[in-house]
């Protein structure tokens, strides 16, 4: 049978994937007629290129859905910059590299928001990407998938392939990485939330709370990453964005509600990271108006029951 290949097939998105295909909560046709390897790290290392070249010569993709990555929050990233690079662009370009040499038709890679620049006029669309320096915080990691829509650029231009970018916003659902210091923004905050009312501690939110950041629930998303490998023809990258911010503030007392819990304190000492992100979905929309995104209200409510029934066994 004719196979999609999943890199990060166990991680947030790639989770969101596999529900989305085993509760069929999308109609779309290519998952009818290919079966969905998830690929995990013990299948191998994808830094390391004979292990990517093994995979590939197993499982023969026609095509490849790209979300493995070394990720973290704005911690992470600011304490580990050099390695968040190094690290990124060996994975992308093995994967790349043996699409091309596995002749894959399509590949969907996924990059994030944290790639446009720093400084540059709001809301960012999908030309903006190379206008400027990405944020100091993470520029390694921002730098490393700037590559990724680089170099799939470049075999598109030589070649009869899709390598198509996309760009989401900040991505949070079940089975994320609930890391207190290594998580993204929403995973953490529940985690602390969780910890603060368990110990009767203040819920200690980094930062002053007034920073900006859209998000995406990841089953909305893996259900968009299906569409778009089903019916996106263009090779331009495209943003996955639902039209809402909210400010960190507002995202913690919406987790406090969750938790029947309101003792909210905010570290000033540390850093916000960058103000806004603002993405532009004019794109997104235009191609699919009929798309429903969850509501973080929503999303929120379905992430932290997971969360609470999943405790002992959550990554972190």
């Amino acid at each position: 049978m004719k196979t999609i290949l999943v890199t990060g097939g166990t991680g947030l998105v790639g989770s969101a994937i596999r529900q989305v295909i085993s509760e069929e909560l999308t109609d779309v046709e290519i998952i009818k007629d290919y079966r969905c390897i998830f690929l995990s790290s013990k299948d191998g290392n994808l830094i390391i290129r004979e292990d990517v070249k093994r995979i590939f010569e197993i499982y023969k993709p026609t095509y490849v859905i790209h979300l493995a990555a070394s990720v973290g929050g704005l911690y992470k990233n600011l304490n580990n910059n050099l390695k968040m690079y190094l690290d990124n662009l060996k994975i992308n370009q093995n994967i790349l590299y043996f699409c091309d040499k596995y002749k894959v038709k399509k590949i969907v890679s996924c990059l994030s928001t944290c790639v446009f620049p720093n400084k540059v006029k709001y809301p960012i669309n999908e030309s903006m990407l190379h206008e400027g320096l990405p944020h100091s915080s993470n520029e390694g990691y921002a730098f490393a998938k700037r590559m990724l829509e680089v170099e799939s650029r470049l075999y598109n231009n030589v070649s009869e392939t899709k390598y198509i970018c996309i760009i989401p916003t900040n991505v949070y659902g079940p089975n994320d990485n609930y890391s207190l210091n290594d998580g993204h923004v929403i995973p953490s905050l529940i985690h602390r939330c969780y910890l603060a009312k368990e110990n009767g501690n203040d819920f200690v939110v980094y930062g002053s709370g007034k920073p900006l950041r859209q998000f995406i629930y990841s089953i909305d998303l893996g259900k968009l990453i299906l569409l778009i490998l089903d019916k996106y023809d263009d090779r331009e990258g495209i943003i996955l964005a639902s039209n809402k911010e909210y400010s960190i503030k507002e995202i913690s007392e919406l987790i406090c509600i969750n938790f029947n819990y309101s003792n909210i304190v905010f570290d000033r000492s540390k850093s916000d990271g960058q103000y806004k992100k603002t993405a532009s979905n004019e794109k997104l929309l235009k191609l699919y108006p009929e798309f429903k995104f969850t509501s973080l209200e929503e999303g929120l409510k379905e992430t932290i029951s997971w969360f609470i029934k999943e405790y002992p066994n959550i990554r972190r």
